[in-house]
């Protein structure tokens, strides 16, 4: 048993120090997808939090069918896109089909992503993050979204073509 599955049992079991290690250890990605998602810092550390709490709540119906961080991650966005829904700006504007975005490399290059990214309309930067950093499919965010599987394509055509004219 690694020593994560043996930090999940331990949890399970109300030992709140294995929980506190599990937490620790995802913190950083789980507060990375909320900041990304929400463009706020405030309210990410919020979102983060509740996603932590959520998980707690729902630890007993962790199967071990996937990994502990995709399970807590798919919570994590499901809390964030729970949020955004009771926000009257958010909004999926929907557009055409996919096409690759080219990755820039530099430091100044991936600051200027991060920015671009961060000014995407809500609905394009829920599908781009979702699909593109965090490798979730078309299927699994028409699902997390309520939307169909063309429109989080589109989405994320339309992200991408944001995110093109914004770097060039």
């Amino acid at each position: 048993m690694s020593s994560e599955a043996a930090l999940i049992e331990r949890a399970k079991n109300n030992d709140y120090r294995a929980y506190e290690e599990l937490y620790h250890l995802h913190i950083g990605k789980v507060f990375a997808l909320c900041v990304r998602l929400l463009n706020d810092r405030d309210t990410a550390e919020d979102m983060a939090q509740e996603a932590f709490v959520q998980a707690w709540r729902n630890l007993s119906k962790f199967r071990g069918d996937s990994a502990f961080g995709s399970w807590l991650y798919r919570i994590t966005t499901n809390t964030v896109l729970s949020y955004l829904r009771k926000q009257k700006h958010f909004q999926n504007s929907l557009d055409i089909d996919d096409i690759e975005l080219e990755y820039r490399e530099t430091q100044e290059e991936k600051l200027s992503l991060e920015v671009a990214i961060a000014a995407l309309p809500d609905g394009a930067r829920a599908v781009f993050v979702l699909y593109s950093l965090e490798g979730y499919t078309h299927d699994e965010i028409a699902g997390m979204l309520d939307i169909a599987v063309g429109s989080s394509k589109a989405q994320l055509h339309r992200a991408r073509s944001l995110l093109r004219e914004k770097l060039s």
